[in-house]
């Protein structure tokens, strides 16, 4: 029986994670971090089938002790403080976690059991200011958020441990990947619950930021699959997960709104744009500037042909199917309230 170990593990990826390593017969441990009220987030339906370990990433030593317990084969990397918008208003706790936390656990494998496989959950935010159109592993970075930066340091010295100490250490460079599971903090989110309290009657309308912002996006359930993947390469190795798709904001919520049987006519541009439901007249979407960020990453969109040809992955969830089963998974939750 193989041993992973998921920091993270709480999260949306790290509890599709955990699912899919369970099926295929792993001893699962999992990496959480201390509270006065204990907080099993999206892993709550697995707690009494995976081991969990109190540790921290930006704690070295208690990362010790979690490969000491864990033995692990494998670990994946998935904690990070992980939205932009919050990296701006704390840079440096955001550089802590994104880039001083994996060089923390790299030593952490290197000192316990150097043999072990290792995981980094890199970002398509690394490329920010694009250089190319579509990105491709050989694309040149420029990010544009310190949680941006921050993510390339953890990318880097992940490359530089494979080259320098010979650890089968890799980095997947995953796009925009959502689902059911996603933090409401998350725009892609924050749209599909919006639209089931509009549908219920609890909420009249939703404000966001820049509309015209494209981004590839994909299902997390997909994402995790290629994670494993990598990890079962003869070879260790980077890549690219996209769904080679990219579109804007506005088209996310479009779909959204579909799924209720909404249809958005757009009024205006910029900070006065506009979202109407062309059945009822009644405004439910706002352009509000205050969620802009301060550098704008406008256009993502990955090549995924590197994975598909090497690691045999594709992805099964369509964009569609994926902003359906958000919504309909926000219309049960706003129902149960």
């Amino acid at each position: 029986m193989k041993r992973a170990l998921i920091t993270g593990i709480i999260g949306q990826d790290g509890s599709y994670l955990a699912e899919l390593l369970l099926e295929k017969g792993y001893e699962v441990h999992g990496i959480m971090r201390r509270k006065s009220v204990a907080d099993y987030g999206n892993v709550a339906h697995l707690k009494d089938k995976i081991n969990l370990i109190y540790a921290d990433i930006t704690d070295m030593a208690s990362l010790i002790r979690a490969m000491d317990i864990s033995q692990a084969d494998e670990v994946y990397n998935l904690a990070a403080q992980s939205f932009v918008a919050t990296s701006w208003e704390q840079p440096i706790a955001t550089a802590d976690i994104d880039a001083m936390g994996v060089l923390y656990m790299l030593e952490a494998i290197r000192a316990v059991k150097p043999e072990c496989k290792f995981y980094q959950a890199s970002t398509s935010e690394m490329y920010g200011l694009v250089q190319e159109v579509p990105q491709t592993e050989k694309t040149p970075f420029y990010p544009r958020s310190p949680y941006g930066v921050a993510k390339l340091y953890g990318h880097w010295i992940t490359k530089n441990y494979r080259e320098s100490f010979g650890m089968y250490a890799c980095s997947g460079i995953l796009f925009n990947h959502e689902g059911e599971r996603r933090g409401k903090e998350f725009v892609t989110r924050k749209i599909t619950d919006a639209v089931a309290r509009i549908k219920l009657g609890v909420q009249d309308c939703v404000e966001l930021g820049n509309m015209d912002a494209k981004r590839d996006w994909g299902h997390a359930k997909d994402y995790v699959n290629a994670m494993w993947l990598m990890l079962q390469q003869p070879e260790a190795d980077d890549y690219l997960i996209a769904t080679g798709e990219t579109r804007t904001i506005r088209e996310f919520v479009e779909a959204a709104f579909a799924c209720i049987d909404m249809d958005i006519r757009w009024h205006g541009s910029g900070e006065d744009e506009t979202g109407v439901d062309e059945k009822s007249g009644k405004t439910v979407v706002r352009v509000n500037p205050k969620f802009y960020r301060p550098a704008e990453v406008e256009l993502l969109l990955g090549s995924p042909a590197k994975a598909e040809s090497k690691l045999g992955w594709k992805r099964e969830i369509s964009f569609d199917d994926m902003v359906k089963r958000m919504v309909e998974n926000d219309l049960r939750l706003v129902k149960a309230e």
